[in-house]
């Protein structure tokens, strides 16, 4: 017993470090919001709460300033929700048709969607904005929307989860009568709810801070979305009143 009460205060102590080191970041940079650039420079990040030099005036800038703080926060909302929604439902698709059907060169497709995820980003920004321009899609919002539709770290995360239900659900629903379609949506969709919760928070944080793809893209500062709004108000100094 004695053992056992030891062992779960070390263990409290241990979590209870690691608690704070997580949340100790997280006040630092609150408590940096409400002091001025000045400040910052000359001390930089520190954990010091000094009510002389703290006020809301950073806050006052940025919502109530010439910028367009809240359009851009929308302008990230409804391409976070869109792409999210569409990259669920196409990557989902895809990601049956490798686990419940058997095709020719499936395999081969399979690990072209492996080798996909290999690549990083930044390789395909050169190509991506010469394919956008020359499509004529230039500040507009499809430009950044259709090329992450087809997620391939979404669809091997979902044709693996599909790969552990039991094939008899989709012969249970054939011998029913029900068609195709009707399989994936009545039958398998409803399964995957647990995959898509997973995916969706996932998709959406990576569409919510996507800075690259938008900046590559946009020009009109009204769609811009909230990183890069957030990104013209900075100056090496500080914010832009500065």
């Amino acid at each position: 017993m004695k053992k056992n009460t030891a062992l779960n205060i070390v263990l409290v102590v241990i979590f209870a470090v690691i608690c704070f080191l997580i949340l100790l970041p997280f006040y630092a940079i609150t408590l940096a919001s409400f002091k001025p650039g000045e400040e910052l420079i000359r001390y930089g990040l520190n954990l010091k709460l000094d009510f002389s030099v703290m006020s809301l005036d950073n806050f006052v800038f940025l919502f109530t300033g010439d910028h367009a703080y809240f359009t851009w926060f929308f302008n990230s909302l409804l391409l976070t929700v869109v792409q999210v929604v569409l990259t669920l439902l196409v990557s989902a698709t895809v990601a049956y048709g490798f686990a419940a059907y058997d095709f020719k060169g499936k395999n081969i497709l399979f690990i072209c969607v492996l080798l996909i995820m290999m690549v990083p980003f930044e390789i395909l920004l050169l190509p991506l904005y010469t394919l956008t321009f020359n499509l004529g899609m230039m500040n507009s919002y499809s430009a950044i929307i259709l090329p992450g539709i087809a997620n391939a770290a979404t669809i091997f995360f979902f044709r693996q989860y599909l790969s552990g239900i039991p094939k008899e659900i989709i012969a249970s629903g054939r011998v029913d009568g029900a068609s195709e379609y009707g399989i994936y949506a009545r039958l398998i969709l409803p399964v995957m709810k647990p995959s898509f919760a997973a995916m969706a928070i996932l998709n959406g944080m990576n569409s919510w801070n996507n800075f690259y793809g938008p900046f590559m893209v946009l020009s009109d500062s009204h769609k811009y979305t909230l990183p890069i709004g957030l990104k013209t108000l900075l100056t090496p100094y500080g914010n832009s009143k500065v």
